[in-house]
């Protein structure tokens, strides 16, 4: 059946900010489509792909079960995504003036996405509170290199009656080494549109394509 992935990134023993953001970057057979797509030289597909898992990896929509408790700068913490084995890191650089966090999946090919985050603070709006994140992120497959740099927010939508809801919307520009370019925005309901080159916009509805299974990993849909 179809599940809100926080439940999976936040566990119910508990979790520290860094190990949600590891548990959320744990959809990384993304990036073994990326890998497949780039040994059929489509890479244009591969981008595809490689956009998908830098939004979804970077945001969460479901509710938020509770506030993870917060690291101390210089933390790290690691873990294998269940499903790929990818060794998945994430570091709290600094916490003043904004909170700043790296982070990389490496794969068992060789294949590394690393990306970095800086949390410029909270907004207060009529739809929730914004925290918007400066956002970049590269991928590299041997000579292959795709860099995506753009803003994304999480919000948390607030309720009245103890069911928060998390959510996030931004916006991506990425481009690769063989020539592609494009463009990635999201929305709140959690659809990721993506355009590149001069192809029709794709959408890919991040809050559907997440499965969990046996409540150990989430397992993407066909891309």
């Amino acid at each position: 059946m179809l599940i809100d992935t926080l439940r999976y990134e936040l566990p119910p023993e508990g979790t520290t900010l860094l190990g949600y953001i590891v548990r959320r970057m744990h959809k990384t057979e993304w990036l073994v489509k990326a890998a497949e797509a780039l040994q059929q030289n489509n890479s244009a597909v591969a981008l595809e792909a490689i956009s998908v898992y830098a939004v979804a990896s970077a945001t969460s929509f479901g509710r938020a079960y509770y506030q993870p408790t917060f690291n101390r700068v210089g933390d790290t913490f690691r873990e294998r995504d269940p499903q790929t084995g990818a060794f998945v890191a994430a570091k709290l650089v600094s916490s003043s003036p904004a909170y700043q966090i790296t982070y990389s999946a490496e794969m068992n090919n060789g294949d590394l996405f690393q990306g970095s985050e800086t949390i410029l603070g909270t907004t207060i709006g009529w739809r929730g509170l914004g925290m918007p994140a400066p956002s970049k992120f590269i991928f590299t497959s041997k000579t292959y290199e795709a860099t995506f740099n753009g803003i994304l927010t999480s919000e948390l939508a607030l309720s009245l009656f103890g069911n928060t809801q998390i959510r996030g919307y931004g916006s991506l520009d990425f481009s690769d080494s063989e020539g592609n370019e494009g463009h990635l925005d999201l929305n709140r309901l959690g659809d990721a549109i993506i355009k590149i080159n001069d192809q029709p916009a794709i959408t890919h509805p991040l809050i559907r394509m997440m499965w969990l299974d046996n409540g150990k990993s989430l397992v993407p849909q066909s891309l």
